[in-house]
């Protein structure tokens, strides 16, 4: 359950303003790919994918193009990072994950940018230009992903060091 809320709590944040690209959603792909079955993948893609269309076409006016497809692909890969902690949810593998996922975001959105829009020149020059253009965004998701990662990852621990003292303080009184 924690995992789909977090997910809806992804879409609804990419889709108010969120400053300095500041947004949960490598984090929470990373939680619902360690926490939930891969049969169940297909729910947080479906979600995220309608909340890009949406952005896509309606806020930003553009259409939706074969980059979207090489991001949903990417939310998948994503998942399986996270997927990749099931058995040990240890804080440096979290941070690790974390970092993996960034940076492969990057890489892998920017390239598709460079690929399949008409912004940059295809030689190698116009591919060093779409990724620096895109650092100041890298930036965003960078601290994104290092900032709600570990919250995401820890609240399963709150929540539970909660019902236990509760538990413990009903036992008493």
């Amino acid at each position: 359950m924690l995992a789909y809320l977090f997910i809806i709590l992804a879409v609804v944040v990419r889709l108010l303003p969120h400053p300095w690209h500041l947004t949960p959603l490598g984090a929470a792909l990373l939680f619902f790919g360690a926490k939930r079955p891969t049969r169940e993948w297909v729910a947080p893609l479906l979600l995220l994918a309608s909340a890009d269309i949406f952005l896509t076409t309606v806020h930003y006016r553009m259409h939706v193009g074969v980059d979207h497809l090489v991001t949903w692909v990417w939310y998948v890969a994503a998942m399986a990072i996270g997927y990749a902690l099931v058995r040990k949810v240890e804080p440096l593998r979290v941070v690790g994950a974390s970092l993996a996922s960034a940076i492969s975001f990057f890489l892998v959105s920017n390239f598709a940018t460079w690929l399949f829009q008409d912004m940059y020149a295809k030689t190698f020059a116009g591919l060093v230009q779409c990724y620096t253009m895109a650092i100041p965004f890298f930036r965003g998701t960078f601290a994104s992903d290092l900032i709600y990662t570990p919250i995401l990852f820890s609240v399963p621990y709150a929540l539970a060091l909660i019902e236990r003292k509760t538990a413990e303080s009903r036992a008493r009184g």
